[in-house]
């Protein structure tokens, strides 16, 4: 019980260096810009300022919501890690794992994505989640689970910061703060229904029927890609 309780501190001391590098960069590395004090200040959740945000930008919401329907938390990942009778004081380990995928991959496609279609990256990204439910779905073996949490680690490289981007890109500059204001309150209510469900299914059906709803969600998603650039493709000038 001792060697149990000492292994388990010890991975938590290991997380603790990558939360204080992060909190470093924040006090040494990052540097807010200067701000023109003197003009009016409006309440920037206003009827006349949702006008402004344009349907694109709805758009990219709508999607973002699906796509958090379809990721949801990564508990589940826990979870299915310890079905294989992964030690619970190693059970962290899994978050880390994704976590190291998701910060490899995350600038490579961060500089792939100033050159590519976004809409295309992003269908890239829910393609790579429907792979990493279906690899979850399919078995709770250590190695199933090991792929499967390395593709969901790089799905969240693909996309995390993609879809901040594409908030960025839809909405006025001057409301960008309230873009991801309403863009995050509707993605944090789709997790927490999400996850809310994902419970239900998990005890009612077992972890592969969930995964597989999951891939569901995420294919969902993706077909409304393909639908929008579609559309755009067919669409007629005016």
């Amino acid at each position: 019980m001792l060697l149990w309780a000492n292994d388990f501190r010890a991975v938590f001391w290991v997380a603790v260096v990558p939360g204080m590098l992060a909190v470093s960069l924040l006090l040494f590395g990052v540097r807010e810009p200067e701000r023109h004090v003197g003009g009016k200040r409006t309440n920037p959740i206003h009827r006349e300022n949702l006008k402004r945000l344009s349907g694109a930008y709805w758009w990219v919401v709508g999607i973002g919501a699906v796509f958090t329907l379809a990721r949801f938390s990564e508990a589940f990942l826990v979870l299915r890690a310890q079905q294989e009778g992964i030690p619970v004081a190693y059970v962290p380990l899994v978050m880390m794992g994704m976590n190291v995928v998701y910060s490899a991959s995350a600038y490579p496609f961060g500089r792939l994505s100033d050159r590519m279609n976004h809409g295309t990256l992003l269908s890239l990204g829910l393609m790579v989640l429907v792979a990493a439910d279906l690899v979850l779905a399919a078995n709770d073996h250590w190695l199933t689970v090991a792929v499967g949490v390395s593709l969901w680690g790089l799905h969240m490289g693909i996309t995390q910061g993609l879809l901040a981007t594409m908030v960025a890109d839809t909405a006025p500059a001057d409301l960008r703060g309230t873009a991801y204001g309403f863009f995050n309150l509707v993605s944090g209510i789709a997790i927490l229904i999400a996850s809310a469900v994902v419970g239900l299914l998990w005890d009612r059906f077992g972890a592969s029927f969930t995964f597989y709803a999951g891939a569901a969600f995420a294919a969902l998603a993706l077909m409304g890609l393909v639908l929008k650039a579609w559309r755009r493709r067919f669409e007629v000038p005016r």
